[in-house]
């Protein structure tokens, strides 16, 4: 990814610029020392003077008011704040009227900003003093007040905090009163400019110590530059939060969120005060020291999907790449690329205007439909559809272009929905709520109505990143997401009635992956690479699942990696530094997933012995239990020596009926209400109170026998010979209730218990014998 520049061969202003700000993704705004306002329009390549200030104002800082006001939209900016030298603020219309001019600090106003809902504007001066101030202009607080100048300021992404600059110092002030203020030295020199990110909640500062530095929102150092050859005078995120730009003297240099640069560009411009970025985060502008507005183009991303490469020549056109048989297509489209994406054997394409749709077997032909809002923030493919996001909502469209859905909730920003916070799969959408972290609300694909009976899924701590696996039935469909304190966790979607447990899967899980053939997890946790094989195993038999996992040292990928996909059997992870390292990971588990959901269960054991691998056994005792396969269970347990477990299974197989089988492999799995459910269900009441009796669950045996009239001496038995093995006395007060003259006779017991059983064998056989009749 690189930058390309263009510069006017004459500045339009003849002093220094010091403030741009876009209206549209083609027009510009920009101010200058010479008191002129100009605006620049990107299609026509024309620039017009708007208005001249007076002579005393020279303008120092320009935010337009923002557009995207959740459903009440403006199609443009109106108006914009502009802050001058002389201790004002004025609000500017578009036409270049002076709206209101408001008095607001002593000495320069160094900054001003709007929030992203457009209620409220913050300002900050050499008075040292950060004020708010209402919509029209009003003066609602004034939130603090230091000795030294503040020279830049930010909102935070919930518009409820402000970040402000204090010398070497970084402070984060909420606007409630007694709220905890945060503050840490961030600089060895003063801090010139701040951002703060509404998508991915990062921080970005700028020092005269020559640095740039990357922070998360509890202050915390994520990245710190090298030192340049001279100070660092603007930072500026991407609207989405993926890429930020910087400046400083001869100097355009852009950068991966992370902190990384991928392009460095030194063109002829003084030193550049202030970077905008246009809307759909496509073109940076730069207001430069000697008189020039530098506009520079993102070029040169690139895509990669299996054999596949995309590059992003120039503003409308794509080189495809196959790297099997070096064919090149080159894709030209009407308007300038905006978003891509390649996955499932499919290119998405989001233009200003349009949507396009390529297989990746035939290029010459895409699918062409209108956008409704325009800019796109993010888009999400799944093996059938894919899922748009723009400044109006949420939009699924199958890759026949036909629109499919479009799920909503209350509450609804759009605008800092990225891919760690949405997650797609063929029957579901998932969506980390904003309002409440620690909620992931769930939408059908088909229907863009909430799962199940509506519920959404909570969480004891605030969510971090959320993953849907991709395959299997829509009933088995798992999520899988990492909270704040690292630990990743697996619960069903599925969700009528009955709460679904939350399991934890691992610790220190710092990003996630789902494979798109099967579902197979990997992450990177600690110094680790781990793979589930087979996360269901949670639900199966927790004892084997770390039979289930690889891992290997993931030290070589230092600091900070990134999954960034897991197609087939390659994982491949961003470095800290910006660099791929392509993993490769066994084949094998791949194809045993394929052969369990095809029920192949001969050719899954073959492949088991073929391999001779403890992970595969692990993996395919935990899918034949699953699947209730017992026969394949007894021999993958038998193979990674669980002798007990293969016992059980033996005992499981010479159960007379059918239910109590069923119940039996429940209770292996550990859902002892659910056995207990199927047998009484079956009428099987002794059966029920047995295994109760078994796991020494004593209450709920007497509850059972004492609510259906039977066995109440064979459970009060039972009891008393536990009680006497350990030479204790009865305390619990229903069973010494239920005791009293009661004369237990074993014998009796035992024959009831042995009838109990010849009836179970008798009714099973009956009913298979129907069944052949049936048959007949």
């Amino acid at each position: 990814m690189r930058l390309k520049i263009s510069l006017l061969k004459e500045p339009k202003h003849q002093e220094l610029v010091s403030c741009v700000g876009w209206t549209t993704a083609e027009e510009l705004y920009s101010c200058s020392d010479d008191h002129q306002i100009v605006k620049w329009n990107l299609l026509t390549s024309e620039t017009s003077q708007i208005v001249k200030l007076p002579d005393d104002i020279y303008p120092i800082d320009l935010h337009w008011f923002p557009k995207s006001l959740g459903i009440k939209k403006q199609t443009q900016a109106e108006s914009f704040v502009l802050t001058s030298s002389d201790g004002k603020f004025h609000l500017i219309s578009k036409l270049g009227r002076v709206e209101k001019s408001v008095e607001a600090h002593c000495g320069a106003v160094l900054a001003g900003r709007w929030n992203y809902e457009g209620t409220a504007l913050v300002t900050v001066g050499e008075d040292g003093q950060i004020k708010i101030w209402s919509k029209s202009g009003m003066l609602r607080s004034t939130l603090a007040q230091q000795g030294t100048p503040v020279y830049s300021v930010a909102w935070g992404p919930d518009s409820e905090k402000v970040l402000y600059t204090a010398g070497k110092q970084l402070i984060i002030k909420p606007l409630q009163p007694n709220a905890k203020v945060l503050q840490w030295k961030a600089h060895d020199g003063i801090i010139l400019k701040v951002d703060w990110n509404s998508v991915n909640d990062l921080i970005l500062s700028a020092g005269e110590d020559c640095k740039y530095k990357v922070w998360d929102s509890y202050g915390r150092p994520l990245y710190n530059s090298q030192p340049h050859e001279h100070p660092i005078t603007s930072v500026a995120w991407a609207p989405d939060g993926e890429l930020f730009a910087v400046g400083s003297f001869h100097t355009l240099r852009l950068c991966d969120k992370t902190g990384w640069s991928y392009a460095l560009e030194k063109p002829n411009t003084g030193s550049i005060f202030n970077i905008a970025w246009s809307i759909d985060g496509t073109q940076i502008a730069g207001a430069c020291g000697n008189g020039h507005v530098v506009f520079a183009h993102v070029v040169e991303q690139r895509w990669e999907w299996k054999n596949f490469q995309i590059t992003l020549t120039k503003r409308r056109t794509m080189q495809v790449r196959n790297v099997l048989n070096d064919a090149v297509d080159l894709l030209e489209f009407r308007d300038r690329v905006i978003k891509a994406s390649l996955n499932y054997a499919h290119l998405v394409v989001s233009t200003s205007l349009q949507c396009y749709v390529f297989s990746t077997k035939n290029w010459n032909t895409p699918l062409i439909f209108d956008l409704r809002e325009g800019t796109v923030s993010l888009i999400l493919q799944a093996e059938r559809h894919f899922l748009l996001v723009d400044g109006g909502g949420i939009y699924l469209y199958s890759y026949e272009g036909r629109f499919i859905s479009s799920p909503k909730f209350p509450g609804m920003r759009t605008d800092i929905l990225n891919a760690q916070t949405v997650s797609l799969s063929n029957d579901t959408i998932a969506i980390k709520d904003k309002a409440d972290e620690k909620i992931i609300l769930l939408f059908e694909a088909s229907t863009g109505k909430p799962l199940g009976d509506g519920k959404f899924l909570s969480h004891k701590n605030e969510i971090l990143e959320i993953a849907l696996d991709q395959k299997g039935l829509t009933n088995d469909r798992k999520i899988a997401f990492i909270d704040k304190n690292r630990d990743l966790y697996i619960t069903s979607v599925k969700r009528f009635g009955k709460e679904e447990h939350i399991i934890k899967l691992g610790t220190m899980v710092h990003t996630l992956a789902w494979n798109d053939t099967c579902n197979i997890l990997c992450g990177l946790q600690d110094t680790r690479l781990t793979v589930w094989y087979y996360p269901n195993t949670v639900y199966v038999d927790r004892d084997i699942l770390l039979k289930t996992l690889y891992e290997r040292d993931a030290s070589e990928f230092s600091k900070n990696p990134h999954i960034v996909s897991f197609v087939g059997n390659q994982v491949t992870i961003r470095r800290a530094d910006g660099s791929l390292v392509h993993i490769s990971i066994s084949p094998y588990p791949a194809i045993l997933h394929e052969y369990v959901s095809g029920s192949k269960w001969e050719d899954a054991v073959r492949l088991c012995r073929f391999v001779k691998e403890q992970t595969m056994w692990a993996c395919l005792a935990a899918m034949a239990v699953a699947n209730r396969d017992m026969t394949t269970a007894e021999i993958a347990y038998a193979a990674i020596g669980e002798i007990d477990k293969v016992q059980y299974i033996k005992s499981i197989k010479d159960l007379p009926s059918k239910e109590s089988k069923m119940a039996h492999i429940l209770m292996f799995s550990g859902n002892i209400q659910e056995a207990e459910i199927v047998l009484l269900q079956a009428g099987l009441v002794y059966q029920a109170i047995q295994i109760n009796i078994n796991l020494y669950n004593w209450e709920r045996a007497l509850e059972l026998a004492v609510k259906y009239k039977t066995h109440v001496d064979t459970v009060l038995a039972y009891r008393q010979k536990f009680l006497e093995t350990f030479g204790k006395q009865e305390t619990n007060k229903r069973y010494l209730q239920y005791a009293e003259g009661l004369q237990i006779d074993w014998e009796k017991i035992k024959a009831k218990i042995e009838m109990e059983i010849t009836k179970e064998r008798e009714r099973s056989s009956s009913q298979s014998s129907k069944n052949i009749d049936l048959k007949h």
